[in-house]
């Protein structure tokens, strides 16, 4: 199983938009972990959304999707709709 995912960070009040083939908690565990990267900025990131899907180039064409939004108020909209 894979996921498309977005987690935010309060911290920096941004989201992050990405895809894995690995289990939602270890994802989110090697980015709060000591990298180099967009989300190594803050340690506060939290999972707030996610979709399964089938394969990776599934998930990977929606992150794609939802990356092409540029709009905070979009991805907002989306996470508030999964309630």
């Amino acid at each position: 199983m894979c996921h498309f995912y977005i987690l935010f960070s309060a911290e920096l009040d941004k989201f992050y938009i990405g895809h894995t083939s690995h289990s939602l908690s270890e994802r989110l565990r090697k980015h709060l972990s000591d990298h180099k990267g967009f989300t190594s900025k803050s340690k506060d990131w939290a999972i707030v959304y996610s979709e399964p899907y089938e394969s990776k180039s599934l998930a990977y064409r929606r992150e794609l999707e939802v990356k092409k939004w540029k709009s905070s108020l979009r991805i907002q909209k989306l996470i508030d709709s999964a309630g």
